[in-house]
């Protein structure tokens, strides 16, 4: 790899998927490095983003894939969509693994019942850079691997670094997006995600929606982003941002495809009642949040229902994050019952119905009272409740009963 790679959660997976399989699809929002990442194994490029590649592509799929060192990698397939047609008539003539590594800004299935990568092109997500990545602190095992096979005991060991609540903050308005967290000044940062933003609401919806209008998409964006965290009924989104029913439901389709928005369902058990169905909204990366807003960190430190809704987003990104190279393979839910009797921020379930539940508080010093949901889920699922914590922005780990712990924030790339 080239000295200045920065290394992701996803490299050793990917050549693992490239060793058994003919192609691989790599997912994720625009601008997150997934060109990079995959040009550290690929022999040969198609980036479909350069034009002249884009026009010969368009007049023969299949004579331009004809002939190139493989791997290859073909990015920013969406913009010819075809190309994943040759793919499929190529994999199914010549089924060796390593042929091809694609990459995308938009799910693959987008209202598509003849999605041609079906049986062909294995999935891998990629989100913004984690701060574990970032710190360049890669574990052997994810940390949610971990918590399955031990419990607490991954969160009770002092965290690598002590971080106060700013300093979350900070890292929260950083973001995941490499060109920005990389290589710019932190002044720069802001202009960067505003033509970010700008080009996602101009250009890339462009791809997936033929009639749009980038100043009610802004304001449903933005509208999206105040409730970042929240479970949200969709007509309070929609109606804040003064849009129709049916233009919110599209809006809400649109982002989702364009991977801005992501959502944690609501989990599920017979064992407890009058659970809440609705999801809870998130833009993927909390560095989004501030700039629809168009919020510093200074403004964030007073506005605390805003801070605590980054703080959230902030964790749930970390943990988004370790999803696609988890072997427990993990789903991350929430849990909340009618009136807000019972509610968990974050439900990582594992095979069998196991489970482990964390809290987000935006503060210093949790007490046995920010753990009370966490201990009412373990006295309802039993031996099914694996574990539970506190994540809070304070400097240490402490018990806060049986299988439950606070732990800093900083516990989670420690």
């Amino acid at each position: 790899m080239p000295a200045n790679y920065q290394p992701r959660l996803v490299d050793g997976l990917l050549a693992r998927r490239l060793i058994h399989h003919p192609a691989v699809l790599l997912v994720g929002p625009r601008a997150t490095g997934k060109t990079t990442t995959a040009a550290q194994l690929a022999r040969s490029e198609l980036r479909l983003d350069d034009r002249a590649q884009a026009v010969a592509v368009e007049a023969d799929a299949d004579a331009a894939l004809r002939g190139l060192a493989e791997p290859v990698l073909i990015d920013e397939w969406q913009i010819v969509p075809d190309v994943l047609g040759a793919v499929k008539r190529s994999v199914d003539a010549d089924s060796r693994p390593g042929r091809f590594l694609i990459t995308g800004s938009v799910r693959g299935d987008v209202d598509s019942p003849m999605w041609p990568g079906t049986g062909r092109l294995l999935r891998v997500a990629m989100f913004g850079l984690t701060v574990g990545e970032l710190r360049g602190r890669l574990p052997r095992l994810p940390l949610l691997d971990r918590l399955a096979a031990d419990g607490i005991e991954p969160l009770m060991t002092g965290p690598a670094e002590q971080l106060d609540l700013r300093d979350y903050a900070e890292l929260a308005a950083g973001g995941g997006f490499p060109q920005p967290v990389l290589r710019l000044p932190s002044a720069e940062r802001g202009p960067w995600l505003e033509s970010y933003l700008e080009q996602l609401l101009t250009q890339d919806v462009a791809m997936l929606a033929t009639h749009r209008d980038p100043q009610l998409l802004r304001r449903y964006l933005e509208s999206c982003a105040l409730n970042t965290a929240g479970v949200t009924d969709h007509r309070s989104i929609y109606s804040t941002a003064g849009v129709a029913k049916a233009t919110g439901e599209a809006y809400d389709r649109l982002l989702r495809n364009l991977l801005i928005i992501d959502t944690l369902p609501a989990w599920w058990t017979n064992h407890i009642k009058r659970l809440v169905r609705g999801p809870k909204r998130y833009l993927v990366d909390p560095s989004l949040v501030l700039a629809a807003l168009r919020v510093g960190v200074p403004g964030l430190m007073k506005d605390g229902d805003l801070l605590g809704r980054i703080i959230d987003t902030f964790v749930v990104a970390q943990l988004r994050a370790q999803l696609p190279t988890c072997e427990t393979q993990p789903r991350l839910y929430h849990l909340r019952q009618e009136k807000g009797q019972h509610e968990v921020d974050v439900i990582v379930e594992y095979g069998g119905g196991r489970v482990f539940a964390f809290e987000i508080k935006a503060n210093s010093a949790p007490s046995r009272a920010d753990a009370r949901h966490l201990a009412w889920l373990r006295a309802e699922l039993g031996d099914r409740f694996i574990g539970g914590a506190v994540l809070h922005t304070g400097p240490r780990a402490f018990p806060l009963g049986d299988n439950i712990i606070a732990a800093p924030i900083s516990a989670l790339w420690s």
